[in-house]
């Protein structure tokens, strides 16, 4: 499994987390597209705005591994936001090619992208 150094662990300040400290013996946690309905709490929101900008800033529109990402948060956003590149995709797979919808992402996030997220609003 590969550890993307440099990648933020989790949200400051929150439980939320984005990525995990080492691999499941059992097998990788597989990614599920969740639906994400309108009434999510507005700190569940902020998470998946921190998490997609933090891909923004981290990979770009560039494809990455799952590696050592959080299962939970990407399934939160795999389907629409990020894309799976791999044909068959195994979702419980830690090498699995993913890549950053960043025109859906822009949609759904723009607060990630114009500088005004957690992580560019705050530097």
């Amino acid at each position: 499994m590969i550890k993307h150094r440099g990648f933020p662990g989790r949200m400051p300040g929150t439980d939320y987390q984005f990525t995990i400290r080492r691999e499941n013996k059992k097998g990788a946690t597989p990614l599920i597209a969740r639906e994400r309905y309108a009434d999510r709490r507005p700190a569940d929101r902020r998470a998946d705005a921190a998490f997609v900008e933090a891909l923004w800033l981290y990979f770009g529109d560039q494809p990455f591994e799952r590696g050592n990402l959080d299962a939970g948060r990407l399934s939160w956003l795999l389907g629409r936001e990020v894309i799976a590149l791999d044909d068959p995709f195994d979702p419980e797979d830690y090498e699995a090619l993913l890549q950053l919808d960043v025109a859906r992402a822009r949609a759904s996030f723009p607060e990630a992208f114009d500088g005004s997220g957690h992580w560019e609003g705050s530097a």
